[in-house]
């Protein structure tokens, strides 16, 4: 049976100043996903959004909210981005020392456990707690500012972490963030994945919301 896909549309790129309805422009056009990009400006070179953010969010939609924690120490921050109404809550184990603990906090708390790798991290890294997560995010460009090229050295991984979910957790997906458009969708779903976080391919797409969100499904079919 095939897997499904998932558009997550990333508010990075977003009007913030018309938050709530573009939300509900991407929801009204396809988006499966809404993803916060959460940045503490030490794990990564970049200052972004609180747990306020996700609120704001979970009252413009019913979507699932797809978070993203790029933050040192997220065992302390979890709790609130729970609460605040986050889906599922990602976090890097180069910023977690306790990641296994940090996962299962995750899960009590009611939210979807994911763990995501940087492009200079093998995918070694995250093998052992496969068995543990819903979802292996795969960044194929450095975390920290949307808008940045795609890095085709990520499909080896893309397709490794596949590969041993299939064996390990099966039902876990695998999904990529980094230079996401209608051009690379295709070559990171050849290679496994089933989610695809896409900022600007959606939010600063020349013709409109809509027509990003169509391009990028159009590579789904």
């Amino acid at each position: 049976m095939p897997k499904p896909y998932f558009i997550s549309t990333s508010i990075l790129s977003a009007d913030f100043t018309q938050l709530g309805a573009q939300i509900s422009e991407a929801e009204a056009n396809g988006a499966d996903w809404i993803h916060v990009d959460v940045m503490d400006g030490h794990f990564v070179p970049n200052l972004t959004m609180g747990p306020f953010i996700v609120a704001a969010c979970r009252q413009a939609t019913n979507l699932p909210l797809d978070v993203h924690l790029m933050v040192e120490e997220p065992e302390k921050l979890v709790e609130a981005f729970a609460g605040a109404g986050a889906s599922g809550l990602t976090i890097h184990p180069e910023a977690s020392p306790n990641l296994h603990r940090t996962l299962q906090t995750i899960r009590s708390l009611g939210c979807k456990p994911g763990v995501a790798v940087n492009p200079g991290t093998p995918a070694e890294v995250v093998k052992p707690v496969l068995h543990m997560v819903d979802l292996v995010l795969v960044m194929t460009v450095n975390p920290g500012y949307s808008g940045q090229t795609f890095l085709p050295e990520a499909l080896p991984k893309v397709r490794q972490i596949r590969d041993w979910l299939d064996e390990i957790n099966p039902e876990a997906l695998v999904e990529v963030d980094g230079g996401i458009n209608a051009e690379t969708l295709p070559l990171v779903r050849d290679a496994g994945a089933q989610a695809f976080v896409a900022a600007t391919a959606v939010f600063k797409h020349p013709d409109g919301i809509a027509a990003g969100l169509k391009a990028l499904k159009s590579q789904l079919k």
